[in-house]
């Protein structure tokens, strides 16, 4: 069964997820803030983390940017009830893998549940025993360890950031459409996911790019997406 752990401080929310989850055969840990949200990831180990936005004390997205950098790569959906797209924009640069606005149905959530674990077995972003490592500028992904360095020093991504990353390399000097990396990626395509990539994308360019606001690797193809352009070869116009 897998283990999935909710944060929410709503208790008639929270025992409304766990009675559905749990009739899904999921595993389900309950806490109603993150006060002892890292000991319950290294004393239970869940598979994936449900994580309320809005929550007393530290906030959802506090705690999701402190996870990513402490080097935490678990799963994460952002639960937002607010319906503002900054917020859910946010969650995603934050380092959360999806996220759910309030209200919603407990099916659908499941749905996200399974669609993010799934996407985490997908070979986008599973590592690549014989990719070895791509060289670009001072960057270096070592595909193998899905780790990423720059100037020497280490850099982390998500699993999300990983597998668009990674996809986009495979395909090098290939632009791609959006629908095709959520394809890839995500294992689905669907419209409301577009800002998904565009917001990855973005972060990406902060990691990798000398000048993220003129991006040299991954250029942005008006009208149809994003391409990888490595060292020594010509890409797309950004």
């Amino acid at each position: 069964m897998k283990k999935i752990l909710v944060v929410d401080d709503d208790p008639e929310l929270r025992q409304l997820l766990a009675t559905y989850m749990r009739r899904n055969d999921y595993d389900v840990l309950l806490l109603p803030d993150t006060r002892q949200l890292d000991a319950y990831i290294e004393r239970h180990q869940p598979h994936l983390v449900v994580l309320d936005l809005m929550l007393p004390g530290e906030d959802g997205l506090a705690a999701c940017r402190r996870l990513r950098a402490r080097g935490e790569t678990l799963p994460i959906i952002m639960l937002t009830a607010r319906d503002e797209p900054i917020d859910r924009v946010l969650g995603l640069e934050m380092g959360a893998d999806d996220y759910v606005g309030k209200p919603f149905d407990p099916r659908e959530l499941v749905a996200r549940i399974e669609a993010v674990l799934r996407r985490g077995r997908q070979a986008a972003a599973a590592p690549v025993a014989q990719g070895g490592v791509v060289h670009f500028g001072d960057c270096a992904l070592d595909r193998a360890s899905r780790q990423l360095t720059r100037a020497g020093k280490s850099v982390l991504l998500s699993s999300g950031e990983f597998a668009l990353l990674n996809t986009l390399i495979v395909h090098a000097n290939r632009p791609m459409k959006r629908e095709r990396l959520l394809e890839l990626t995500r294992g689905e395509a669907n419209e409301s996911f577009d800002r998904a990539i565009d917001v990855q994308i973005h972060r990406l360019r902060r990691l990798i790019e000398a000048d993220p606001a003129r991006p040299r690797y991954l250029q942005t193809v008006w009208g149809v997406g994003y391409v990888f352009a490595p060292d020594g070869e010509n890409g797309a116009p950004a």
